[in-house]
């Protein structure tokens, strides 16, 4: 199973060749943005997008990033937790 996580775009380069950084869960990485890049990269600063193996695969809204987020989290303490 793949999973992509939602991430913040902070910073880019100045074409769309050279990493972004984006800040998923308070962690920025260095993600290729070239799939989502359709003209400056400038244009996705503080855009929401969907980041699976290093690449930014598609731009999302933010209710869905939070949304998503928030069911990652809800699926982490359910895995993790303690059987009864």
């Amino acid at each position: 199973m793949c999973i992509g996580v939602p991430g913040q775009v902070v910073a880019v380069g100045d074409d769309f060749h050279q990493l972004a950084q984006v800040d998923v869960c308070g962690v920025r990485r260095d993600v290729n943005i070239a799939l989502v890049c359709e003209d400056s990269p400038r244009e996705l600063l503080g855009q929401w997008v969907l980041v699976h193996v290093g690449f930014a695969m598609s731009v999302i809204d933010e209710h869905e990033a939070l949304a998503t987020l928030e069911a990652l989290r809800n699926m982490e303490i359910e895995v993790f937790a303690p059987q009864r």
